[in-house]
Formats: structure tokens, C-alpha cells, sequence
């Protein structure tokens, strides 16, 4: 089986949204990140850092998660995010 390619980090790097709009995920450069949920603004905020395809995060309350970057689509917490353009 051919091993996938591991994606550039810095592509990771914009908004990431769900199907339905409600979250959008904002990965900025400075790895910080900003969360939207619905209409709350910066519902969520912390810091991210990616090794290959992986994704750790740490909020600024001190909860973390992760997720893993799979052909152009971020699988993170049981949501599927897009990278809008």
C-alpha cells in the first residue's frame, strides 16, 4: 500500500468549516486558533500545533483535543471541517 503524502502545514493554515456552516475553525498563523460556533463569535480560543497530518489544540481554559488532516478535510472532535477557499 502506497503511504499518503503528509500535507505542508502551513496549508492547514485559514478557515475550517463545517457542512452546515455552525462552526467555523479559524487555524491562524501565529498557532492560535478561533472558533465560531452559530452566531458566538470566538466561542473558543488556544493554541494548536501540528505535527505531519495531526493536530493537537489547547484552549485557553486548559482543555485540549486533536484531530488528523486526511485528503483536504480536518476530522476533529466527531465533526468534519472544509477549508473554505
Amino acid at each position: 500500500m502506497e503511504q499518503e503524502t503528509t500535507e505542508i502545514s502551513k496549508d492547514y493554515i485559514g478557515m475550517w468549516v463545517t457542512k452546515d456552516g455552525n462552526i467555523r475553525h479559524e487555524l491562524l498563523p501565529n498557532n492560535r486558533y478561533d472558533e465560531a460556533r452559530g452566531n458566538r463569535k470566538s466561542a473558543y480560543q488556544g493554541d494548536y500545533t501540528i505535527i505531519g497530518n495531526h493536530i493537537d489544540y489547547k484552549d485557553d481554559t486548559g482543555f485540549t483535543a486533536d484531530g488528523e488532516f486526511k485528503n483536504g478535510i480536518l476530522y476533529h472532535a466527531g465533526m468534519v471541517f472544509y477549508k473554505e477557499n
